[in-house]
């Protein structure tokens, strides 16, 4: 059954508690316990340990059981092996506790029969008394807020405590932790929330409380996958509207790496397409490798969002300068020339074999004017057709380096727009780089490459915020269609998918069944030459490679040599098939081919997905995809995302086609998905022939799947 992510409300005992238990602390100094407790040594609550031999351990006033504390624990740390687990999860349940956090391994990630039931049962005792749980097999979590280090994790106590707006979200610890050491190199985060197993609180609960905590303004997540891909859209939008970034990196996004996440966390690894489709329904910010997750959510927190698309950078470099060119391009950021008053400060304070435009190449010649580093930014900075300014670092000095960090970050700050510094000498650690990170208003990057895709990303999360919502869309029944599926076997022949399609509003060509020669001349004397013969069977999904298609025929001799091809060829195919006759269609005019179809993601569920058709659609694999369903904008955006939609628009003296139709098309299709995602596996509607005067589908394949969706009952998606 499905369940909505957890609020802030919900989990805030657990992840702001104000009184902690350790459940097992032992004087072991190296055990779990033992370090949760340095963890804890600066945690602004009240702090108790369970032992039964009660007295100080590690500084810590403990006490026989959870009862004997002498008020109600909100956290419980669960420092026991996993033969204990139950029982103490038990006990917390009992004794009103408000969450436990449990490390032991052991449990649904072995792939146990009996392991996975542990698990279930540890969930279900939480669940049922409102106690929330994370883990098992769970590194812990850290309030940074709070100085709360629920974690074993042997570096937190003593690591620098920098308090930031940035929420660490993460399935797996260890890469989680790498990330929260960030304040090594003066970084910083809100909170470090770890999800290990997830047999109640998962990645999507966590996003859903950093959405409404307000000590964290962005939001980074990695995840190995999801069970429910619909929580996710659930915590997006709650993101979304507080304003708030997520920037996810999905690992485990090839089929080997999908393996090694079901044997680590027991959970599925979805489909890299509709995760991509989830994350533009919703506004989250795909990165594409770890390394980017910081950087970005660092520059998000201290830039807000744009004054304006435009980008000026500024160097004392002209081979740097060239650099932001090309990475400006190859993110899709525009710099654009700098207005005429700013051309005139840029001309002013840069020598002749400079360039005073953008991006602006000030030389070397810095070094004997400092000021004209500071009046060439200022004017870039002041002028309205830039939300951002890149400074390219190439050379870092001890002398001049922080200090002009410092003159940029108060620029920045006068204007309102961020700095963003480039740091591109190999000098990693040089000076300022930790003044970097802690400034409020100059973002620190690695490289030239990083910062444009964040530039990138970040005007994409404008437009996502700005973004009208569509209208939230009901799934139904259409009788019609359920009456259809209802009497068709598990893979409906040709016909009787065209027949579903149509009672959706898709246009189809119309079409003959026939079980003799005879029958197929005066069919195609009916609909008119020349006509196209093609056998009906459930049993061949793909009939152009079995040989059982004849195009083109314009007499009667040409339909009765086709009508005895396409039955000999389907006698020889193995296993044999069953045949319920012969097709005949009208031949549709040639125009461009797509195909339009659609299925069941184990993770997000019903997925649309539009591409070249015919023979091209293996060939080129150029598709776009998006959650069903869709309304006719988000179609037109998927249509505008192929390589070839110029061939829908017109090339080469080519007439444009009807893209409204295609567009409608689409939206009944994906609505087809959506309503009747318990009975539909697949839709492969292929080819759709796109004409100018409108669209037709050709052939169809639907393939039935009577078992309910992995998302359960659906009431409810943006279309």
């Amino acid at each position: 059954m499905r369940r909505a992510v957890y609020s802030h409300t919900e989990m805030k005992r657990l992840i702001a508690p104000e009184t902690v238990a350790i459940v097992g602390l032992s004087r072991n100094e190296t055990s779990f316990g033992a370090r949760t407790a340095a963890n804890l040594a600066h945690f602004n609550g009240r702090l108790y340990g369970v032992n039964p031999n009660g007295g100080l351990i590690h500084g810590v006033q403990c006490f026989a059981t959870l009862a004997d504390i002498p008020e109600p624990v909100d956290c419980a740390v669960l420092a026991v092996p996993m033969e204990a687990v139950e029982q103490v999860v038990t006990q917390c349940a009992a004794a009103g506790v408000g969450g436990c956090i449990i490390y032991a391994s052991g449990f649904a990630e072995t792939a146990l029969p009996d392991r996975i039931a542990l698990q279930q049962r540890i969930g279900d005792i939480g669940r049922a008394a409102g106690m929330r749980i994370v883990g098992p097999n769970c590194f812990g979590l850290i309030n940074n807020m709070s100085r709360a280090g629920l974690s074993f994790s042997g570096r937190y106590g003593a690591a620098p405590g920098r308090q930031g707006p940035i929420g660490l979200v993460s399935q797996s610890g260890g890469l989680g932790q790498a990330l929260a050491q960030v304040t090594e190199r003066g970084g910083a985060f809100s909170h470090f929330l770890a999800a290990g197993n997830s047999c109640d609180i998962d990645v999507c609960d966590y996003l859903s409380y950093l959405a409404g905590d307000p000590d964290c303004r962005v939001i980074t997540c990695i995840a190995e996958g999801l069970n429910d891909g619909e929580r996710l859209l659930q915590a997006g939008e709650a993101a979304r509207a507080a304003g708030k970034p997520i920037v996810m990196y999905k690992i485990a996004t090839g089929a080997a790496s999908a393996q090694a996440a079901m044997s680590h966390t027991g959970t599925l690894a979805g489909s890299n397409a509709a995760y991509d489709a989830a994350y533009r329904r919703v506004g989250i910010i795909k990165a594409d490798n770890i390394e980017d997750l910081y950087p970005v959510a660092a520059f998000l927190a201290k830039a807000g969002l744009p004054k304006a698309r435009g980008v000026a950078a500024v160097a004392a470099s002209g081979g740097a300068c060239v650099i932001t060119l090309d990475k400006a391009e190859a993110a899709g950021v525009a710099m654009p020339l700098p207005a005429a008053a700013t051309r005139a400060v840029l001309e002013a304070n840069v020598p002749d074999f400079g360039s005073p435009t953008n991006p602006c190449d000030i030389t070397a010649q810095v070094a004997t004017n400092p000021a004209s580093y500071a009046a060439c930014a200022e004017a870039l900075l002041a002028d309205p057709s830039y939300g951002a300014l890149v400074v390219m670092a190439p050379s870092i000095s001890e002398a001049m380096t922080p200090r002009n960090i410092a003159m940029f970050s108060e620029l920045a700050a006068a204007a309102g727009k961020p700095v963003c510094l480039s740091w591109m000498s190999e000098w990693t650690s040089g000076p300022g780089a930790e003044q970097c990170e802690a400034d409020p208003h100059v973002a620190l990057f690695r490289s030239t490459d990083q910062c444009f895709r964040t530039l990138a990303a970040w005007h994409g999360w404008a437009t996502a915020l700005s973004a009208p919502q569509p209208r939230a869309r009901i799934a139904g029944i259409n009788p019609d269609a359920y009456a259809l599926l209802r009497l068709a076997g598990d893979r409906l022949t040709e016909r009787e998918a065209k027949a579903v399609l149509a009672s959706y509003g898709i246009p189809v060509a119309t079409d003959q069944v026939v079980r003799s020669a005879d029958s197929a001349v005066d069919a195609a004397t009916a609909l008119g030459f020349p006509v196209v013969l093609k056998v009906e069977s459930p049993d061949i999904p793909h009939k152009t490679e079995a040989g059982v298609v004849r195009l083109g025929l314009t007499d009667e001799r040409g339909v009765r040599h086709a009508y005895a091809e396409i039955i000999a060829a389907a006698a020889r195919l193995e296993p044999p098939p069953h045949i319920a006759g012969v097709l005949v269609q009208p031949m549709i005019a040639k125009g461009v081919e797509l195909v339009i179809g659609a299925q069941n993601d184990p993770t997000f569920g019903p997925m649309v997905v539009v591409g070249l058709g015919g023979v091209m659609v293996e060939l080129i694999k150029d598709s776009a995809a998006e959650l069903a369903p869709v309304n006719r904008d988000q179609a037109g955006a998927m249509l505008r995302r192929l390589k070839g939609y110029t061939l829908l628009t017109g090339f080469r003296g080519s007439a444009p086609v009807d893209i409204e139709a295609i567009e409608r098309i689409i939206v009944a299709v994906s609505e087809l998905a959506f309503d009747q995602a318990d009975r539909i596996a697949e839709i492969d509607v292929n080819p759709v022939i796109c004409r100018p005067d409108g669209a037709v589908a050709v052939d169809a394949l639907i393939v039935r799947s009577d078992t309910p969706s992995s998302n359960g009952e659906r009431t409810w998606r943006n279309g």
